[in-house]
C-alpha cells in the first residue's frame, strides 16, 4: 500500500515483510516482486543486500504500541521488528550510504507508549544517525471514509528548505506534547513539517459498498441476534435513523463494555458516512459489520474484503487473497494509499529534490 500510494515517480529497490499471506499478495500485484521482494524475518537481512535508495519506508506491527494491545513498546515482540529495520539502516550509515529519507508509520500510540520513552528512543536513534525529524498526525478520515489516525516520523539527513517548515494542522497536541516531553537536545533536531491542507473528502461509506447481490447477508435470525447486542442508546440511534426514511448504513463493531459488576459484547454502530478502523481480524476488535436501515426494515452483514480494500484507497484491480477473512488480514494493518499519495506529493518528492 505504501508503495502504490507513493505512485509512479518512484521505483522500489527492495521490500520486506515476515507474512507469508501478505509477501504473496504483494507477488500477486507487482510483477518485479521477484526481483527485490525479500521475505522472512529482518533481523535476517544483512545491509550489503540491501540497496542505495533516496527513501526508507518502516511500517513495523502496531500491535504493541496500540490502545488494544498490551502497550509492550519498543522492546515488545512483535513491535521489535523496527530494530531490525534499525540496525540496517546503522550498518548502511557506516558505508556511508543511509537513506537520504526514512519514514516510520504506526499508531498515534506510539506518542505516548511508556509515558512517551519510546518515542524518545525511536528520535535518539535517529540523532545518532544524524538525522533531522518531526512528526505528523493524520487521520485517513480527510481522505477516504474511514476513521484512521496514523504517525508518521519524516527524518531526513539535511535540514529542510524552509518552505518545508511551519505550522499545519496534522501537528496534532498528541504531536506536540511528544515534542514537548523530548530533551533539548532531542528539540535541537526537530522539524515542524508543513503540508496543506487537502481538499474536502467527496465519498462516504455506502458510495464504496458492494452491489446486494454480490455479498452475504444475515439472516433474518441472525440480524436480530446481531442487532440485540446493542445497548439502549445505539437502538435508539436506529431507531432516529429509521424514522428519517431514507436508506442509511452505519458502521458496526463488537465493544467488551462495563456495565455494573460485569462486562457485556455489545454492538456499537456510527451512522455519519465513515467505517470505524480497519483491523485485522484477530485484532483489538472484531470483523466490522454494516448495519442497513430504511423505515421499517434493518439489514446487516459483515464487511467484505473488497468493501475494506477500497477503505485502504486501493484500486478494484487489486488482486486480493481469496478468503475474507486473508484479504482483511493482509490490508487491516496497513496504511491507507491516498494518505501516502499526499506525503508523497506535498514532501516526501519536494525533499528528495531539494537533496539532488
Amino acid at each position: 500500500m505504501a508503495r502504490i500510494g507513493l505512485g509512479e515517480g518512484w521505483t522500489c529497490a527492495f521490500a520486506n515483510d515476515f507474512d507469508p499471506l501478505k509477501a504473496a499478495t504483494y507477488r500477486a500485484n507487482f510483477k518485479d516482486a521477484d526481483k527485490h521482494l525479500v521475505e522472512g524475518d529482518v533481523w535476517e537481512i544483512r545491509a550489503d543486500n540491501v540497496p542505495t535508495a533516496d527513501l526508507a519506508w518502516a511500517s513495523s506491527p502496531c500491535q504493541d504500541f496500540s490502545l488494544a494491545g498490551a502497550r509492550a513498546g519498543l522492546k515488545g515482540g512483535r513491535s521489535s521488528a523496527f530494530f531490525g529495520f534499525w540496525s540496517l539502516i546503522e550498518a548502511m550509515s557506516a558505508q556511508k550510504r543511509a537513506p537520504k529519507i526514512i519514514v516510520i508509520e504506526n499508531v498515534v500510540g506510539l506518542l505516548t507508549s511508556h509515558s512517551g520513552k519510546d518515542f524518545q528512543a525511536l528520535c535518539q536513534a535517529l540523532a545518532d544517525q544524524g538525522y533531522f525529524f518531526g512528526a505528523l498526525e493524520i487521520d485517513a478520515i480527510k481522505f477516504v471514509p474511514q476513521s484512521r489516525p496514523r504517525v508518521f516520523v519524516i527524518a531526513t539527513r539535511d535540514p529542510p528548505n524552509r518552505e518545508l517548515t511551519g505550522h499545519c494542522e496534522f501537528q496534532s497536541n498528541g504531536v506536540c506534547m511528544a515534542f514537548a516531553r523530548l530533551p533539548a537536545h532531542l528539540r535541537a533536531r526537530w522539524q515542524w513539517w508543513k503540508l496543506p491542507s487537502p481538499p474536502a473528502r467527496n465519498n462516504e461509506l455506502q458510495s464504496l459498498l458492494d452491489e446486494d447481490e454480490e455479498v452475504t447477508w444475515h439472516t433474518d435470525s441472525q440480524s436480530e441476534a446481531f442487532l440485540g447486542l446493542m445497548s439502549d442508546a445505539h437502538r435508539v440511534k436506529v431507531e432516529q435513523v429509521a424514522a428519517d426514511g431514507r436508506m442509511r448504513v452505519g458502521a458496526a463493531f463488537r465493544r467488551m463494555r462495563q456495565e455494573g459488576a460485569r462486562k457485556h459484547q455489545r454492538l456499537e454502530v456510527r451512522f455519519d458516512g465513515v467505517a470505524g478502523c480497519l483491523r485485522v481480524p484477530s485484532g483489538g476488535s472484531s470483523r466490522q459489520a454494516l448495519v442497513f436501515v430504511e423505515s421499517d426494515r434493518t439489514r446487516s452483514r459483515l464487511i467484505s474484503g473488497r468493501e475494506g480494500a477500497r477503505l485502504m484507497g486501493l484500486p478494484d484491480t487489486y488482486k486480493l487473497p481469496k478468503s475474507t477473512s486473508s484479504a482483511l488480514h493482509v490490508i487491516g494493518d496497513g496504511v491507507v494509499v491516498n494518505v501516502v499519495r499526499f506525503l508523497s506529493e506535498n514532501l516526501l518528492m519536494p525533499l528528495v529534490d531539494q537533496e539532488r
